[in-house]
């Protein structure tokens, strides 16, 4: 049995994002705004919402790009995301999907951005984290 442990993690690659507009620029930023408006007074973190418990959960609600980030909508195999969400991959209504239901959730600034958030930590750690309390500090 090995003991418990603490071990430092760090990864390191090049991020390649295709050409985007600014947030600002984006003709259906309306969409994601009017969203977040309709979405606010129930929201409730995902992560604490899968888990069944709120008490890691730290800052306000942020609504995340669960499955495109805007950034990323230039870039996407649209055919990749055509099974699970059909009429994704006409390329001139991908940019208004970006901002629905369907691909936004809610989540604490600390499983958004923090450390160990959707944005920072690995993807394998992340989804560990919601089964080990204190995975990630």
């Amino acid at each position: 049995m090995t003991a418990a442990h603490d071990q430092a993690e760090t990864r390191h690659y090049l991020m390649h994002y295709p050409e985007h507009p600014a947030r600002e620029d984006d003709p259906h930023y309306a969409d994601f705004e009017a969203y977040r408006r309709r979405t606010h007074s129930t929201a409730v973190c995902r992560f604490a919402e899968e888990t069944g418990d709120a008490s890691e959960c730290h800052g306000v609600l942020e609504l995340h790009h669960a499955h495109v980030e805007f950034s990323l909508q230039n870039g996407i195999a649209l055919e990749r995301l055509e099974h699970l969400y059909p009429g994704i991959s006409d390329p001139s209504t991908v940019g208004a999907w970006v901002e629905t239901a369907d691909n936004l959730v809610w989540l604490c600034a600390w499983h958004h951005r923090g450390h160990g958030g959707v944005h920072t930590a690995a993807a394998a750690d992340y989804e560990a984290s919601k089964w080990v309390r204190g995975l990630i500090a």
